[in-house]
């Protein structure tokens, strides 16, 4: 088998971070699939790879088998939104409505049609301890029974060179035999921290773009959380604050579990997990380790392990901090992409 001879396809594809470790490794991702119009252009420019503008729910499988084409071996990849199966749905899931699941029992039913060689599936960690939505037992069974053999496991995205503390599912099947991850590369003696990742950017105040690259751009910041950024040391937060500077909900016992927001990153650790508000200070553990700012757009990709070359907006009015963020924080990370595009390599013997 030669790569040459395989055809991806990327379900809820967003930017496209699954697709470009993909591509980094030489596959051709023949096209992404995602209900977000926004994601088309960064999609494409940086893959050269059709972008299908669709909800899943709404997608055929003849669809799917009319992009792979003759391809002699297909791959169907993809992330579900992970929104469904955040800490919060966890808390009280009889409360929660089931539709909420309906977008991997669509990947489900994709797989039962489209019958690719291989599957990947990436999503939040919390997924395989779900006792009271059967959506995943379903979804691996579902698998089994039609032949697959299944690998899944909890990565801890440090231990494959990412600089960012992420832990996520990934699922791996194949009808060709034993599929596994490739093994880790690094352990917290040579974790590439945040001063490896950002510390060679050029330094920017809150509200400023770097005149040589726009993506390097930190949201401005209230003149009260100003004052309360340069009153954070170095790997604080706001229980080091003067009191008349600390939120009403941080004085009550409810609020002391929230440790993280208007924190500062450490320069020797990795990120905490980028999210869709990476760049808004008082929203996690965002702060600059010693500037008085969030991190910026550029901050937060490169903690993605986006590249530095990769376009994420047309032109200068098409650019928003807003959706950018949103964009980079709902990402595979690339590097996590790559560790599977290389897994399948390895079990393909290519």
């Amino acid at each position: 088998m030669k790569i040459k001879d395989i055809s991806v396809i990327d379900l809820f594809c967003g930017i496209g971070g699954l697709t470009h470790g993909f591509i980094r490794e030489g596959f051709n991702v023949v096209a992404g699939v995602d209900i977000d119009e926004s994601c088309k252009y960064a999609f494409e420019k940086n893959n050269n790879s059709k972008f299908i503008s669709k909800s899943v729910t709404d997608l055929a499988s003849s669809e799917l088998n009319n992009l792979f084409g003759d391809s002699k071996l297909k791959i169907l990849i993809g992330c579900a939104p992970c929104q469904p199966f955040s800490s919060y749905t966890f808390k009280d899931p009889e409360k929660k409505d089931n539709e909420k699941w309906k977008l991997l029992y669509e990947f489900q039913r994709l797989i039962l049609e489209c019958k690719p060689d291989i599957i990947s599936m990436e999503n939040v960690s919390q997924l395989i301890n779900f006792k009271k939505a059967p959506v995943f037992n379903d979804f691996i069974n579902t698998l089994r029974n039609e032949g697959y053999y299944i690998h899944f496991e909890i990565v801890n995205c440090p231990e494959y060179g990412i600089p960012q503390n992420r832990k996520r599912l990934v699922l791996l099947a194949s009808k060709l035999g034993e599929i596994r991850l490739i093994p880790k590369t690094h352990n917290k003696d040579n974790f590439v921290t945040v001063r490896e990742a950002i510390s060679n950017l050029p330094p920017i105040e809150d509200g400023e773009f770097y005149e040589k690259d726009k993506l390097h751009f930190a949201r401005k910041l209230s003149p009260l959380n100003k004052q309360r950024i340069q009153n954070t040391p170095y790997g604080g937060g706001w229980r080091d604050w003067p009191e008349e500077l600390m939120l009403e909900c941080h004085k009550k016992d409810s609020g002391k579990s929230y440790s993280s927001v208007y924190g500062r990153m450490k320069w020797e650790e990795p990120s905490p997990t980028m999210t869709t508000h990476c760049i808004g200070y008082g929203n996690g553990r965002f702060g600059h380790p010693e500037q008085d700012r969030g991190i910026s757009l550029r901050e937060a990709s490169i903690l993605q392990s986006f590249p530095e070359n990769y376009h994420f907006y047309k032109t200068d009015e098409d650019f928003s901090s807003v959706i950018i963020a949103r964009q980079i924080g709902n990402a595979v990370p690339v590097k996590l992409g790559e560790v599977i595009a290389k897994s399948i390599k390895k079990h393909l013997s290519i």
